[in-house]
């Protein structure tokens, strides 16, 4: 081989294979301080590609397992909700069995009436009040209620609270008709009667008898109640419509004597109830009256029909929560496989790139070791110079 002092070969090979090694020491340093094989597109174009589609997979998941356990909590706040209402529905059934035997005299009655209509109240309040970070769940407004339980568009679960309320409980609007005037509905004039007459139904009553044994005649009235609630206030006797949108005026006859004309009518707004709603009009309840022993006798169906309205409506709460953790363990499996997946694609296998790593280390030294004596060899030709 001649000596040339021109192109250094010798140096130029050592030189390019220095360089691949330091690239390959670069790119295991890289690779073992992010802990990831692929850190550019360069590294794994391929690879790149399916790991990214695996990581919005992955992240889609980890955000529907929060939204499947808010659909467990959701359940739970409503199942609380409805359970203290089959409370509430208990007590009213238990006082409606009260009321319904005969050994109990009107006083009795209106007091159980009292505490009916104040658990009716309480129906209410939690029918309109309970919720779930300010959405109302028992109002009959949480129906139709879509929950994403998947990564995919269209994975997903649909929630209804409903009780089933018909929609002819809706009421908009009713007709208090004011009963007053020169003929009073008191006491005194009561029990001088034995009869009232109201939109030509006449219902009899002990003479010597008080308003409020009257206006309990009147309920127990089927063609009257079907169409008025009958309530004294003062000297006047009140006459509440239940049919919506009722302007007509009753007109009515305490004994013989017309009162008809005294009659006075103001149309108030009724607490309209919410269709599937789980307030005492969608259960069906608002209109239990105890004060009678029919009233409370058909109070107990009533108030049955409720309770079976209520405990399915539970049941199917029920369901749906266990449906929602079931979801949630699925979906946590499937986060786990496809972490797995997208790791054995993306991330560094710390052992094998340690054993790359340390090769190139020592081919590093050994290549600057050679490119130095390549660069010293042409220092030959300076022995053939000096003869």
């Amino acid at each position: 081989m001649g000596l040339r002092v021109n192109n250094n070969i010798a140096a130029f090979n050592s030189y390019r294979n220095l360089q691949a090694t330091d690239k390959a020491l670069n790119s295991s340093l890289e690779k073992l301080s992010s802990g990831l094989r692929i850190n550019k597109a360069a590294d794994d174009a391929a690879g790149l590609v399916i790991s990214e589609g695996l990581r919005s997979q992955i992240g889609g998941l980890t955000v529907a397992a929060r939204n499947a356990q808010d659909g467990v909590n959701v359940a739970q706040t409503a199942d609380g909700a409805l359970g203290t209402a089959t409370t509430i529905l208990q007590r009213m059934r238990d006082l409606a069995v009260q009321s319904s035997n005969d050994t109990n005299d009107s006083a009795s009655r209106a007091a159980v009436q009292k505490e009916i209509t104040s658990l009716t109240a309480e129906l209410d309040r939690i029918s309109e009040k309970s919720s779930f970070n300010g959405v109302n769940l028992l109002d009959g407004t949480f129906a139709g209620k879509v929950f994403q339980v998947g990564y995919a568009n269209g994975d997903t679960i649909t929630f209804d609270v409903k009780s089933g309320a018909a929609a002819a409980a809706t009421v908009a609007a009713v007709t208090e008709v004011f009963v007053s005037g020169a003929t009073a509905f008191d006491n005194a004039a009561v029990s001088a009667v034995s009869s009232v007459t109201i939109s030509g139904t006449t219902v009899s009553f002990a003479t010597g008898g008080t308003a409020a044994s009257a206006v309990e005649a009147i309920n127990a009235n089927a063609t009257i109640s079907a169409n008025w609630t009958a309530s004294v206030s003062g000297s006047s006797l009140v006459l509440t419509s239940k049919v919506a949108g009722n302007v007509t005026d009753a007109a009515v006859t305490l004994g013989a004597t017309n009162i008809a004309g005294t009659t006075t009518q103001g149309v108030r707004a009724a607490n309209a109830v919410k269709l599937d709603s789980f307030g005492s009009g969608g259960l069906g309840v608002a209109a239990v009256n105890l004060s009678t022993q029919t009233g409370a006798a058909s109070a107990i169906t009533t108030i049955d029909s409720a309770l079976a309205t209520v405990s399915s409506a539970r049941a199917g709460l029920g369901a749906l929560q266990n449906r929602f953790e079931s979801v949630i363990s699925s979906v946590n499996i499937a986060i786990e496989n496809l972490t797995a997946s997208e790791s054995a694609i993306r991330d560094t296998d710390m052992a094998a790139e340690m054993t790359k790593f340390t090769r190139s280390q020592i081919l590093s030294q050994a290549g600057t070791s050679m490119l130095a004596q390549a660069n010293s060899a042409s220092q030959n030709v300076l022995s053939l110079l000096r003869g």
